[in-house]
């Protein structure tokens, strides 16, 4: 049931073992487990494609998050953005594991999942609308057309296996299926329930793996999940500096504003430095080492992309607020910087970060870091440059610790080295 070599990859013609074979791009075969000792598990270009398209509808949630906030319906437009981020993630999330345990490359799993993709284009169609006039059509579509896909990919796993594997497809496919019929709730209650709802039926989305998988986990790849769950944090990250940026330069092509925006710029940029350094300062695949702490790591870092997309989205209310466009206080606009800045420092330190700290000092950085970010916020103008100033000095004290701590176990390790010799 299970390979040690990429279902994708042909092995080397004889007498030429440097340039192996091209793949062989077949239009159906099995689709039964991969194994999780597979050598050189990385992120395929489909993969790849497939989280850039779903950076469009983050964008969109960021966009529309923007305009709540800018026009002070934060709390509205909070409700509406952690409910489309939850689709966009969940989906994103469903498909990651199951690609690194299941993904055979034939034709029908590339259709399959380019399917998935036009699901989440067609949600990000509808993410206007939900938010503007609370109309839920589109995004609830996009959601169907990606789930309906997925569980079209369990159903041929149940196909091709026997026993409990066969078992865990079949709940895989009936409770992603039995979840989309009690998100009609989004077209059919009045306004008022929909939260309600949201309430309901996320944790019931979440509770669909860890049931259908209690007898027959799947064979996902610990340093495969890693890469993938970074390289989105990366594309992420990657759009929140093209939205701030964006924001800065139309404010100063606009207002003339360049010493207003100027230290929102700065700060800006060292949030989002520091935040790609903070989550990539360790490997994380070793943490990985059963379903429960994946499962745990996994689930939250819908935290980790939700508040990243959200930095990008609160400079871009802060530049709106610094040059007059957002009808809201200096207050207001700071948190909407800060409050997702520590939000993210707090979720990266306790889904991976703290695993690897040593010593009180260390596992203080991240929390302090946080706290300091959220007493910035009352810093008036100079809120988003104070936030950058205390992530650029978390990294700065982390790396300063980190290398005392080795230098100090590497002249602890001379005299061990001595004494064995000697």
């Amino acid at each position: 049931m299970t390979s040690s070599t990429p279902p994708s990859a042909s092995p080397p013609p004889p007498g030429n073992p440097v340039s192996p074979a091209p793949a062989r791009l077949k239009p159906l075969r099995s689709l039964t487990a991969r194994g999780r000792d597979d050598a050189h598990r990385v992120a395929s270009p489909l993969e790849l494609f497939f989280d850039l398209c779903f950076v469009v509808a983050i964008a969109q949630a960021g966009i529309q998050l923007v305009h709540a906030v800018a026009e002070s319906h934060a709390g509205e437009g909070i409700l509406n953005y952690a409910m489309v981020f939850f689709a966009i993630w969940w989906a994103w999330m469903n498909f990651t594991w199951f690609a690194s345990a299941y993904d055979n490359d034939d034709v029908l799993y590339r259709i399959v999942t380019l399917v998935q993709i036009a699901g989440v284009l067609v949600l990000a169609a509808g993410i206007s609308r939900a938010f503007e006039d609370h109309e839920f059509v589109a995004v609830w579509l996009g959601y169907a057309i990606m789930r309906f896909a997925l569980s079209w990919q369990w159903l041929r796993v149940a196909w091709s296996a026997e026993g409990a594997e066969r078992t865990m497809a079949l709940r895989y496919a009936g409770g992603v299926l039995i979840c989309q019929i009690g998100w009609l709730g989004l077209l059919t209650l009045p306004e008022g329930g929909r939260a309600w709802l949201f309430l309901v039926m996320a944790p019931l989305e979440m509770c669909v793996p860890i049931y259908a998988e209690r007898d027959h986990p799947t064979s996902w790849h610990p340093h495969h999940i890693a890469e993938r769950y970074g390289l989105f944090t990366i594309i992420v990250l990657g759009e929140t500096i093209a939205a701030a940026t964006v924001a800065v330069k139309s404010g100063i092509d606009e207002n003339d504003a360049l010493g207003e925006l100027l230290p929102i710029a700065v700060g800006g940029l060292l949030i989002v430095f520091a935040a790609w350094w903070i989550y990539f300062v360790v490997p994380i695949h070793g943490h990985l080492r059963s379903n429960s702490q994946a499962f745990l790591w996994g689930y939250g870092h819908y935290v980790v992309f939700a508040s990243a997309a959200a930095i990008g989205a609160g400079l871009e209310v802060a530049v709106e607020q610094a040059v007059g466009e957002a009808h809201i206080s200096t207050l207001a606009a700071s948190a909407a910087v800060t409050l997702p800045t520590a939000l993210y420092l707090l979720a990266v330190w306790v889904l991976h970060a703290r695993h690897f700290k040593v010593g009180l000092a260390q596992q203080l950085v991240l929390p302090v870091a946080a706290l300091l970010v959220l007493c910035a916020t009352f810093l008036g103008e100079w809120a988003v440059l104070a936030a950058g100033l205390a992530l650029a000095l978390a990294v700065a004290t982390g790396t300063t610790l980190t290398a005392r701590l080795v230098a100090r176990e590497a002249r602890e390790d001379r005299p061990r080295a001595s004494r064995a010799v000697m």
